[in-house]
Formats: C-alpha cells, structure tokens, sequence
C-alpha cells in the first residue's frame, strides 16, 4: 500500500509541477551539442530556422513549451515556412541531448 501512496504522490507532483521533465535539460550541457549539430541552421535561419538570439522569432516556439520544442527536434518538424530533419540530421544524438542543445538555444533567445 505504501508504494501506491508513493507513486500517486509522485505523480501528483509532476502534475502540479507542469513541465517536470523540462527542467531536466542542461542549457550549459547544450553549447557543445549546439555547435556541432544545430549551429548552421539556426545561426543563419537557413531552411528557415528561427536565428538564436532572435526574440522574435523565437517566441511562439517557446510559447509552445520546453517539451514541444524538444518533440519537434527530435522527431522532425515540416511547417508551412521552415522544416527540421530529425534530431537536426543526427540520428547518433539521445533525446537529453537535442533537449540540452534546445535549452540552450532557448537560453540565448528570451
């Protein structure tokens, strides 16, 4: 009984928290990641990334959420203006770590 009481309060505070897993990316971890796989669209915009540092641009992105943005990297993004390969064309990438890179743009971008 103790450990259903355990998780349901688990769960109850990833509820009340919003976006719990979101907190788990490292902006910092992400400058590496960022440089070597996400740097050439979205330093130029090219295939019509939005331009880090770009406030503009960047915030109907992250109206959308930390997990959303992540989604879309991961999985690949097709828009009516732009488009994203998956994982920004890297398939060798993990999920923290195209949320690290994210979060990192992120930072650079509010």
């Amino acid at each position: 009984m103790s450990r259903f009481v355990s998780a349901a309060l688990v769960g109850a505070a990833l509820l009340v928290s919003g976006n719990a897993f979101a907190a788990n990316y490292i902006a910092a971890a992400g400058k590496s990641v960022y440089d070597a796989n996400c740097a050439m669209c979205h330093k130029t915009g090219m295939m019509g990334s939005p331009k880090v540092g770009d406030k503009a641009a960047w915030a109907p992105h992250i109206a959308k959420g930390m997990d959303a943005m992540v989604a879309n990297s991961v999985k690949g993004y097709k828009g009516p203006k732009n488009w994203m390969p998956a994982k920004g064309g890297n398939a060798k990438l993990t999920e923290a770590q195209v949320g690290n890179a994210v979060a990192y743009m992120v930072s650079l971008s509010k």
